[in-house]
């Protein structure tokens, strides 16, 4: 637990640093004359998961994140987690162009770059990303790409694509949202003894009461068995809980 709290300390330390964050992130925000907006979160989660695997070595962590948007669309942000390597923290800053393209639909281009302070010269990765989201009847959907080209010291001679689906439903009258997630990892490496194509998904619900949004979900993979260990290190079926605050 001391090692959550010195990490979470990191992180937040870090937010406070770089203040900006992902226009993805909702929030109660701060509206600003100069058409400026700015909010943010702050969340515990069970064991943190990327893609379907543990980056907490399945265990709490402790992550926050600022927005900064601007009418035109730009945004530009940053977000942090306690991690169970690299000295316990990431830290990822992003920044992108979000618009409605057409009525209902709207498109988000930008790039990604996360950081492992601690974790040695050249951790940090480099992924461009692109979504398009929307309304779909009374379901909220979104579908996007994210690349991490080769060439890079923390990947070498590999690259990766991720593509994957969000929905969302409000059951009315209610303060309860269904949630469902489909991903799909390709890559040239075969890191861990995995193989390069992963499959990801979560269904779950969340329960929102003003700031405050309480969530619990079923994640899991379709991770290949690693060096005799159960399926994938950290990629096994697990529910999550997350209780998370957003301004």
């Amino acid at each position: 637990m001391k090692k959550i709290a010195h990490a979470a300390l990191a992180v937040f330390a870090a937010v406070a640093a770089f203040p900006v964050a992902a226009l993805a992130q909702d929030g109660a925000g701060a509206d600003d004359s100069d058409g400026i907006t700015i909010s943010g979160s702050a969340t515990v989660v069970s064991d943190y998961r990327f893609r379907g695997f543990s980056q907490s070595n399945e265990k709490a962590a402790i992550q926050g994140g600022l927005t900064v948007s601007h009418d035109s669309g730009l945004y530009i942000g940053t977000w942090g987690s306690s991690i169970g390597f690299a000295n316990g923290t990431e830290i990822d800053v992003f920044a992108g162009y979000a618009r409605e393209v057409t009525s209902g639909l709207t498109a988000d281009i930008g790039l990604t770059s996360y950081f492992y302070p601690g974790g040695g010269s050249g951790t940090n990765i480099l992924e461009p990303y692109f979504s398009l989201s929307g309304d779909v009847g009374p379901a909220s959907v979104k579908a996007g790409v994210a690349w991490a080209p080769s060439g890079q010291t923390a990947l070498g001679d590999y690259s990766a694509v991720y593509v994957y689906s969000d929905v969302g439903v409000g059951i009315t009258n209610t303060p309860l949202t269904l949630k469902g997630h489909v991903g799909y990892s390709k890559s040239d490496s075969a890191l861990g003894g995995l193989d390069g194509d992963v499959l990801d998904y979560s269904v779950g619900v969340d329960f929102s009461y003003k700031m405050l949004t309480l969530g619990v979900s079923y994640v899991n993979t379709d991770a290949p068995r690693a060096f005799g260990f159960k399926e994938g290190v950290g990629a096994d079926g697990a529910v999550l809980f997350s209780l998370g605050a957003s301004f």
